[in-house]
């Protein structure tokens, strides 16, 4: 382990053939929960370069006083730079989609691999606001535990459940700290924020694929394809919110297989508006 941009960050391979893979856990968790996929990562493509990272604020990362998508996204390129690394292919679960959707609309990107996050933000926001007086007071344990549920942990397999509990640290000022645009901005200006990052990403023709972890709704699928024209959708069932942890095997099959051949230009970042953080 050391420190890339001040981010605990571990890094892996050593092959320039392939665009290098940028690894980032979700809210609460820290980069210890990509080890089953790098494990099988390293069976099929040993050589393959990969950096993980722990956001601010999360496992060996220090604290920040705020957590504005933006300036995690800055911080995550940072550490792509100090790891001397090319353009990657950022792949981001839960909350760190957004990331790697706000990075892709700005930095030199190969790619973007977004691990069960929903990209209409609306409901969300909706959902964060009627809960803002809870979470922001001591009543934050009980309603964490209902976003907790909404997880459905118990459908991992006993190895992945033990592992999601060991790198889980929900503390209050974390989740509101990554919350607060959403909690403190209005919800009509939370989702033209949002759109308005879809748009540079698909500006950009950043390569695009949905890993989720169960069949997505029609109208959200018809969404997407007018969101984000050409991207894929992988659906691994069975893992509910952790995919990733599920289908360890089949996921870093995707990720070996991903079509990532667009490079933005990387001789300057793009001006791109940061999509909102969702969960």
């Amino acid at each position: 382990m050391r420190f890339l941009a001040g981010l605990a960050a571990d890094e892996y391979g050593d092959c320039d053939e392939l665009p290098p893979l940028v690894l980032l856990h979700g809210l609460t968790f820290d980069r210890s929960l990509w080890q089953p996929v790098l494990d099988e990562l390293h069976r099929i493509d040993p050589r393959r370069r990969a950096l993980l990272l722990d956001l601010p604020g999360h496992g060996e990362s220090p604290d920040w006083s705020s957590y504005n998508m933006g300036s995690v996204a800055e911080a995550v390129h940072r550490a792509v730079e100090q790891a001397q690394l090319p353009a990657p292919v950022i792949v981001g679960h839960s909350i760190s989609a957004i990331v790697a959707s706000v990075y892709a609309a700005t930095y030199p990107t190969r790619g973007v691999v977004n691990v069960d996050q929903p990209l209409q933000v609306g409901p969300f926001a909706c959902l964060v606001k009627s809960l803002a007086e809870q979470l922001r007071g001591p009543a934050f344990p009980a309603v964490w535990a209902m976003f907790e549920a909404s997880m459905h942990l118990e459908l991992l397999p006993e190895p992945a459940q033990r592992l999601v509990r060991a790198s889980s640290r929900p503390h209050q000022d974390l989740v509101l700290g990554y919350w607060r645009e959403v909690l403190d901005q209005p919800v009509d200006d939370v989702v033209a924020t949002a759109e308005a990052g879809l748009r540079a990403v698909r500006a950009a023709r950043v390569p695009y694929l949905i890993v989720a972890g169960s069949d997505m709704e029609p109208a959200y699928a018809n969404w997407l394809a007018t969101e984000l024209p050409g991207s894929g959708i992988t659906v691994l069932p069975g893992g509910s919110h952790f995919p990733h942890l599920a289908h360890p095997d089949l996921f870093a099959a995707a990720l070996h297989a991903f079509p990532a051949t667009k490079v933005n230009p990387p001789s300057e970042s793009r001006p791109g508006t940061a999509a909102q953080p969702v969960g």
